[in-house]
């Protein structure tokens, strides 16, 4: 395999992302928490890091206009459409991932 040069690396990455936007996107139904139970990241973790990065080449951005970014609309219309209430299982099994994330050392 031909190894890309960084210009080359960085349209594949972008557009691997975008893809997994549109991937979520379209996976509506998967819920934040339960990406935060099996992968240990979400939706609103994304627009963290995304916010981190254009920050840190410069660029201002606010974590809401970061959420829209990830969301594709405001994050509070896009909970009121489609974020359920957490069940109380849910929210046992986030914990327990969360304390085992701070046993690891883990900080994202």
């Amino acid at each position: 395999m031909k190894t890309p040069d960084e210009s080359l690396r960085t349209e594949i990455e972008a557009a691997t992302f975008r893809r997994l936007l549109q991937h979520l996107d379209r996976h509506k139904e998967v819920q934040n928490i339960d990406l935060m139970i099996l992968a240990g990241f979400c939706r609103n973790c994304l627009a963290k890091w995304y916010r981190a990065e254009a920050e840190a080449r410069g660029l201002e951005l606010d974590y809401p206009q970061a959420q829209e970014l990830i969301y594709g609309e405001p994050y509070e219309s896009w909970k009121k459409k489609h974020q359920k209430e957490a069940t109380p299982e849910q929210l046992r099994a986030y914990e327990e991932r969360q304390a085992a994330r701070r046993a690891a050392g883990e900080t994202e």
